[in-house]
């Protein structure tokens, strides 16, 4: 079984079921993707695209949410929304698709702290406040500052929701404030590598996975050329990314973070690429990593896995064990 911290599926069920008038898209698209590679517990973020922001951003992360809720509703034998610990033992318990909903960026709450109730109600468990630019709560992977005083108030806030905050896309400065600020709280970088093995800006270097780790957070290895290195985006030197975080973290503080694109690349409009992307020069929008494109190849990494010399436990671990465990912890009971 395979849980994931990261895919942006709700993106292509906005454009699907919002602008293009198509329903039941969910079962269509991703959900047979999911059940291919064997995928039992999925976040799902809503990011709101940059050209649609600012003036359509609560709308879109509304719409995407609501996306959500309508593939839960419209194949309650496959899937289910993941609020409480409890819906993660059912996920595991009935073989159904545990979709949980977070936030990547909190644009669409505008200069205010009540959204996160809003959203935390429609079933949002986890947020990270940036992507990598800044917005008036917090500096992204492409700045160089930290949290706004209306950031450090919207922590606050998530924390006492029980929100676990994502790092993720956070500045180095963020990332310290908020692991400081939160203490107690869960947190977790739901998708990133290691800087260690590929030196880029969203990646996290030694001290900040010891940081995480001791704050009881996961990394979550994202598997995109971008953060595993486009110029040796394979299976193998996603395994030396997943071997150096547990060398530095313990084996037990790393989860899969797929982020996967290749398929968002191929079947939505073309976007601008942003300035503050973060892309290296000669990777392509929807590269992919060879032989993992998306979770219907995870089959693959787990093969890949057992060849480098990796126990079943081990493997159970990263691939369902680690993070759902993180999450019993993490949620509500009930």
């Amino acid at each position: 079984m395979i849980a994931d911290g990261h895919l942006d599926l709700l993106i292509e069920l906005g454009y699907r079921e919002l602008r293009w008038a198509e329903r039941g898209a969910f079962a269509r698209t991703w959900l047979p993707l999911l059940e291919t590679g064997g995928v039992r517990l999925q976040v799902c973020p809503v990011f709101v695209e940059l050209e649609r922001q600012p003036e359509g951003t609560l709308r879109e992360a509304l719409g995407q949410a609501t996306c959500l809720v309508r593939a839960v509703r419209e194949n309650p034998d496959r899937v289910l929304q993941v609020r409480t610990a409890a819906d993660v033992d059912r996920a595991e318990a009935d073989g159904r698709i545990g979709l949980m909903l977070s936030l990547e960026g909190v644009e669409q709450f505008g200069y205010e702290l009540w959204p996160a109730e809003t959203f935390w109600e429609l079933g949002m468990r986890m947020a990270g406040l940036t992507w990598n630019r800044r917005n008036p709560y917090s500096d992204g992977a492409a700045e160089d500052g930290g949290l706004s005083r209306l950031g450090r108030a919207l922590v606050d806030e998530l924390v006492a929701l029980g929100v676990i905050l994502d790092l993720a896309h956070a500045s180095p400065g963020a990332f310290a404030e908020i692991v400081e600020r939160a203490v107690g709280a869960p947190v977790i970088c739901t998708h990133a590598a290691c800087r260690a093995v590929n030196d880029h800006p969203r990646n996290l270097d030694d001290d900040q996975l010891r940081v995480l780790r001791d704050a009881g957070g996961l990394l979550g290895v994202m598997l995109h050329p971008l953060a595993i290195g486009h110029e040796q985006g394979t299976i193998a030197r996603v395994i030396d990314h997943i071997e150096h975080a547990a060398e530095v973290m313990g084996p037990d503080r790393v989860c899969l973070g797929g982020d996967f694109t290749t398929r968002l690349t191929a079947v939505l409009p073309p976007a601008p690429e942003p300035a503050d992307g973060l892309m290296p020069a000669g990777l392509k929008a929807g590269q992919g990593i060879e032989g993992l494109k998306g979770p219907e190849d995870y089959p693959a990494l787990v093969a890949a896995l057992g060849e480098r010399g990796w126990s079943s436990a081990d493997v159970e671990a990263l691939t369902w064990g680690n993070l759902t465990g993180f999450l019993r912890r993490s949620l509500p009971a009930e």
